[in-house]
């Protein structure tokens, strides 16, 4: 167990890199959100290719033709190629953000908990680096490729999906992001686990964190779900300035595991104290005195006399 000057110390620590953190904190969220905007938008607008539109050169009779159907989005991805790769450098900001706000957890939760699983912090730094480098590397491989599309020759339903999505740039920052970002998921799922447990955060925090996580590996919904990991980033914010609502988790001050009571100890307490105050009730009342019968009366009063005759 940690000394009373090492608690201290401890605490003093943290608090002076939650006040660092707090700012770049907000702003990593901001900057999460407003690159998977800048992203999404960016390539709902490329001009795509239906089915009749992809299907045209099969029914003329022409297997492979000399230009792909795709070939107008090609050439708007790199057209626009600044445009993504400056949302992907935000995102990368932004995920710079997140591994540092999670270390920062990590640290703090391992000092009051030294079991917890050790392998949570390697993954949140090396999957939380290693995504941030993937977000401006697949934007950049995607423009290389584009580009050599559009200045080239080559304009053939192959050459087109290489462009897109098979290029040999393509594939490798598809398989790398899917290592990063499942290091970086399961560390963070870790992290909010072992936070919740010793305290640090409140239990509706550690299911929108690990919400977030799972949503940083698989990414459905667009940007309208890309919103959940920026709150959880500006709520951590809050917390890590000093400004949580109803007061911070005690466990920060204490510098030791103050674990949030499970639902069933809550149902226990609330219980225990319903049912003590009936009792409590009881010890302070006054008791009635107890009258003796009129029937009772009388007859002692019928003996007394038969006994005096």
């Amino acid at each position: 167990m940690p000394s009373t000057g090492e608690i201290r110390e401890q605490v003093a620590i943290e608090t002076r890199r939650r006040q660092k953190l707090a700012v770049p904190a907000f702003g990593g969220g901001f900057l999460y959100l407003l690159s998977a905007i800048i992203i999404t938008e960016t390539l709902n607008a490329a001009p795509t290719v239906g089915l009749v539109q992809g299907l045209t050169p099969a029914l003329s009779g022409v297997a492979n033709p000399a230009v792909s159907p795709r070939t107008a989005e090609v050439k708007f991805v790199s057209h626009h190629a600044f445009t993504l790769i400056a949302g992907g450098t935000l995102a990368a900001i932004a995920f710079v953000m997140l591994t540092l706000i999670l270390l920062l957890l990590l640290d703090a939760t391992r000092f009051r908990r030294p079991e917890m699983w050790r392998y949570a912090r390697p993954l949140v730094l090396g999957g939380g680096i290693a995504v941030a480098i993937v977000s401006i590397g697949r934007q950049v491989a995607s423009a290389l490729e584009a580009h050599s599309f559009a200045v080239g020759h080559d304009f053939s339903i192959h050459a087109a999906e290489r462009a897109l999505s098979t290029g040999t740039a393509n594939v490798l920052a598809d398989y790398l992001g899917l290592i990063a970002t499942l290091a970086l998921t399961v560390g963070m799922i870790a992290t909010m686990l072992a936070a919740l447990r010793v305290g640090l955060i409140v239990r509706w925090m550690s299911i929108v964190g690990m919400f977030a996580a799972v949503l940083i590996l698989i990414p459905i919904g667009g940007s309208e779900l890309e919103v959940v990991q920026a709150f959880w980033m500006v709520m951590m914010g809050i917390l890590y300035i000093g400004k949580w609502p109803n007061g911070e988790p005690p466990a920060w001050a204490a510098g030791e595991a103050r674990p949030w009571p499970s639902q069933a100890a809550r149902s226990r307490g609330r219980a225990s104290g319903a049912s003590s105050t009936p009792s409590a009730a009881g010890a302070g009342a006054v008791p009635a005195p107890v009258l003796p019968a009129a029937g009772a009366s009388s007859r002692k009063r019928r003996r007394k006399r038969g006994g005096r005759g």
